[in-house]
């Protein structure tokens, strides 16, 4: 049976793309991890990695094993250690989140690499949709995501952690009179968010139910990019309450609420279901969740 150094090796490969990487990683040299890694092959009888020069990456048996792999290796660290021993964190992590949730997502990473000096932390951004299939592929460890109905039966490999909501809510310039919000978003320019994504359906849905039909003038998928053209007074818009925002603040802004009608769009960690680094995401999912109701709390 595969040592588990051999595995700790497969891992580096896979982290690093290349043998060279993997071999000042592991403490190897280049032959030996070439050596280890046709062996593991030969063992488990199936190819591991598309080869292209002096770059390696895993292919499709490659990237099923490596979860399996994470846990086996996490499981023989917890058995070295003595049982209630305070544990270090240590390790690799690649963690993806919508551009909404990157700010506190980096404060709770900074602080977990103040405390644990011995982590590699990786934050990325993307669409929620992209999150989700490079955490399916294996590219992500762990990402933020709006968490749509339906997903955790789309995406039966997943697990998802819920983290919070946010409501609707309809964005004007602090300039404009004031209107009740059917008025508003029927008798001024409304710039609506991707109809697309799953964020523009709540917008759908949220109109619906106001049973208002806004003069449709710009469609963009960026919230803070839309907040700036209400800012400027170009119109007005319906889009997520952010956990991190501070528009009630600002003073060219004006926040207003929908009362019995607002859809809300709600965020969550989403996993690997059989991540062998859950204590590490589970580490970055507590933390993101105090710097994200710091900011919540923060926001008036």
């Amino acid at each position: 049976m595969s040592s588990v150094r051999v595995l700790k090796t497969f891992l580096a490969v896979a982290a690093e793309g290349s043998f060279a990487g993997a071999a000042q990683r592991v403490a190897l040299t280049q032959a030996a991890v070439g050596l280890q890694m046709r062996q593991l092959e030969a063992e488990l009888r199936r190819a591991l990695f598309e080869r292209s020069g002096k770059t390696v990456r895993l292919n499709q048996a490659g990237r099923e094993l490596r979860p399996q792999a994470e846990k086996l290796v996490d499981l023989f660290e917890q058995m070295r250690e003595p049982e209630h021993a305070p544990r270090a964190m240590e390790g690799t992590l690649h963690v993806g989140a919508v551009v909404s949730a990157l700010r506190p997502l980096l404060q709770a990473t900074l602080a977990l690499k103040r405390l644990h000096p011995a982590l590699d932390l990786h934050v990325s951004a993307a669409k929620s949709g992209e999150l989700l299939a490079r955490v399916g592929a294996g590219e992500l460890d762990a990402a933020i995501a709006v968490h749509e109905p339906g997903a955790d039966r789309m995406q039966a490999g997943l697990a998802w952690t819920p983290l919070y909501a946010e409501p609707m809510v309809v964005l004007a310039a602090r300039r404009m009179p004031e209107q009740p919000i059917r008025s508003l978003v029927q008798s001024q320019p409304f710039i609506r968010f991707d109809r697309q994504e799953h964020t523009g359906q709540l917008v759908d849905r949220t109109l619906r139910r106001l049973r208002a039909r806004p003069q449709e003038f710009l469609e963009l998928n960026a919230i803070e990019t839309i907040v700036d053209l209400v800012r400027a007074g170009l119109g007005v818009t319906m889009v997520p309450l952010l956990r991190d925002n501070r528009w009630a603040a600002d003073p060219k802004l004006r926040v207003l609420d929908i009362p019995g009608a607002a859809e809300a769009r709600h965020m969550a960690l989403v996993q690997p279901r059989t991540s062998g680094k859950r204590k590490l995401i589970d580490a970055v999912g507590a933390a993101f969740q105090g710097k994200a109701r710091s900011a919540g709390k923060a926001a008036p």
